[in-house]
């Protein structure tokens, strides 16, 4: 093929391209009160890019493709004309997407994720490989002495090997059991060849793995284990060098001897995590920018000092949406990932508008004009005013808008609350901690003050997060945890608990797993009748007493209305006009009654929901994937 345009990539790519045109900006009526409004931010996201040449000796750039959906295809660009076609992913994505990738020494372009692993050969043009594999993603891959390719796989160190040349795939499965999920990002193998991994983040550890007998013994002794990584580098000797916090090992033929910190010349390997990004082609001209958001290809050539500069294409479902809530200025704003977008709607107007922005918005929430944003990673806190001009964020710079005010990790990581206090001047941050960790804490940000206080999960409730915060009366607030851990990390706690906390002394008054064995309290709202109304594990309803301390009503949700919507922020309550109270289900809108508690589906969504919501001017707006829609309430 050499690099044509295949009849199946062509109908394919026109499809999408029809499919995301019509999606990026509407306002469609969908009929029973909802709308479509479009998507909130119409491209996609690199997991690996890689400068190489086709099978016509043409510089090409190889790019993996993800959106909301996962990794739906490779785009190949030339690099000489900018022209682009999209190769579809040979297997379902199934929301999945390359964390590793690797360029061959024999030009073949590997990953493997949604447990396939697959190889693609730009001289073809097209995947000439891909096999199912055990559970789940590389997290690292290398190629070893004789050109096989190796990769080891979250969340349970599955090793899996391919031979480029006899065409000989190996699924070793599952080779070292922990009780967290585990990270593996550096793999090396000697010239002997014996395989080696790093593992994280809970424990840190160094894998010896043997193909021969597909063994894997680990080396770190377990009381030298730290939360963090064990890291593997191939040296140019033959030998791999370990590292686990601070304790140096030579790995050879699958051996391990504790050494000295040793000068290391790495082999050079081309791979890299979602990161990848290859710059040079083979004729020594350098690939620059590769701007999946602009669309711009950038190639300079040493040889001259010129930089060539094309526009390519390419089509996108667009990137999932995160964080979401009105802003003072009548705008529906939030953020996406990946890429990590910040995104704002008009209704009235219908205008979008797109920009880079700082972080993962996780959480976000208005208190007066100001617009705040809780971010991953770092558990940063962001202040935006609508009224001003945006200027990029830039830690450390106070007149950017969004302003960088603090941030928390470890102690959070992973935001999946932000409270915007009834006294006008507190925010409360609450989340997941770092990898590997277990337990998160509270910031409290002071806007009088402009300072930070951070309550770590010890002072809480130990080896809990929180998800859920609601202020009540007397300078209290209504917490509930979630036993999950900060990303793989151990989960400690046997089951969630709501507590009440003083904040003016930072303190825990009462605690109780009100509901045995539930691990998540995803959102609770104070309601006008001083009664809280509050979720579990996103398929039980309850309400709770805050002065009595006790669950006064309790129903499931599973068999009748299913699971409520969620995102890491979960706005599963919405107050509407006239203190109605709403709450958003993955199958429609459901209206409380706060006098007898009862629910009722007063709209059926024809999408399933997932983050929201927020009301504006007698909607309710939510996130469906990457697009966005609202629901008129009814008068």
């Amino acid at each position: 093929m050499h690099g044509a345009w295949s009849g199946t990539a062509l109908l394919v790519a026109g499809m999408l391209a029809m499919a995301a045109g019509m999606a990026w900006a509407a306002n469609d009526d969908l009929g029973n009160g909802f709308r479509h409004h479009g998507v909130a931010t119409p491209v996609s996201n690199h997991r690996g890019t890689v400068a190489t040449v086709d099978g016509n000796g043409n510089n090409v750039v190889l790019v993996w493709l993800y959106d909301h959906r996962g990794c739906y295809a490779l785009l190949e660009i030339q690099a000489s004309t900018g022209a682009a076609r999209e190769i579809p992913v040979p297997f379902p994505p199934g929301g999945d997407c390359p964390f590793a990738s690797i360029l061959s020494t024999k030009n073949k372009f590997y990953t493997h994720f949604n447990s396939h692993f697959t190889e693609y050969d730009p001289v073809q043009g097209e995947f000439t490989f891909f096999s199912p594999t055990a559970p789940q993603m590389a997290m690292g891959m290398t190629e070893d002495d004789t050109g096989v390719i190796w990769s080891a796989t979250y969340p349970s160190s599955g090793v899996v090997s391919f031979n480029p040349e006899t065409r000989e795939f190996k699924d070793y499965g599952h080779v070292y059991a922990q009780n967290w999920a585990q990270y593996q990002r550096s793999v090396a193998a000697d010239d002997a060849g014996w395989l080696y991994f790093g593992v994280g983040n809970t424990a840190s550890q160094i894998i010896v793995f043997d193909p021969a007998t597909g063994t894997a013994t680990p080396v770190v002794p377990e009381e030298k284990r730290i939360i963090g990584t064990g890291v593997v580098q191939r040296d140019v000797n033959g030998k791999v060098y370990g590292q686990s916090g601070g304790l140096w090992y030579e790995l050879y033929q699958g051996q391990a001897k504790a050494i000295d910190p040793p000068a290391i010349t790495p082999k050079p390997i081309i791979t890299d995590s979602q990161s990848l990004f290859h710059r040079a082609f083979p004729d020594g001209k350098v690939l620059q920018t590769c701007d999946l958001t602009e669309r711009v290809l950038e190639v300079s050539d040493p040889a001259t000092g010129e930089v060539a500069r094309f526009t390519f294409d390419y089509t996108s479902e667009g990137a999932h949406i995160m964080g979401m809530s009105a802003a003072s200025d009548g705008t529906v704003c939030g953020g996406t990932a990946f890429p990590m977008r910040f995104f704002s709607y008009n209704p009235t107007t219908s205008e979008w508008i797109h920009r880079d922005a700082y972080g993962q918005w996780n959480a976000v929430v208005t208190q007066g004009d100001l617009f705040f944003v809780g971010g991953y990673g770092g558990g940063f806190l962001l202040e935006w005013d609508p009224g001003k001009p945006w200027i990029p964020t830039v830690k450390g710079n106070p007149e950017c808008n969004p302003r960088y005010l603090t941030e928390c990790t470890p102690a959070i990581h992973r935001p999946h609350d932000l409270l915007a206090h009834p006294d006008g001047k507190t925010i409360v941050l609450a989340g997941t901690p770092g990898y590997g960790y277990t337990g998160g804490g509270l910031l409290f940000w002071d806007r009088e003050t402009q300072s930070a206080t951070l309550v770590e999960h010890t002072a809480l409730i130990p080896e809990h997060s929180t998800t859920s915060l609601v202020a009540l009366p007397g300078g209290k607030l209504l917490g509930g945890t979630t036993t999950t851990a900060g990303t793989g990390g151990e989960v400690k706690a046997a089951e969630a608990v709501l507590y009440i906390l003083d904040i003016a002394t930072r303190t825990i008054d009462w605690q109780e797993a009100v509901l045995p064995g539930v691990q998540n309290y995803p959102d609770m709202f104070l309601a006008p009748n001083g009664l809280v109304y509050g979720v579990a594990d996103s398929i039980r309803f309850f309400v709770f007493d805050p002065v009595k301390r006790q669950i006064v009503h309790e129903a499931p949700l599973r068999e009748t209305l299913g699971s409520t919507a969620g995102q890491q922020q979960s706005r599963v309550f919405v107050a509407g006009p006239d203190q109605a109270l709403y709450m958003l289900f993955v199958k429609g809108i459901v209206q409380v009654d706060c006098a007898t508690h009862a629910l009722t589906l007063i709209g059926e969504s024809p999408v399933p929901i997932g983050p929201g919501g927020t009301y504006l001017d007698g909607r309710i707006y939510f996130g469906s994937g990457s697009h966005v829609y609202s629901f008129t309430l009814p008068k």
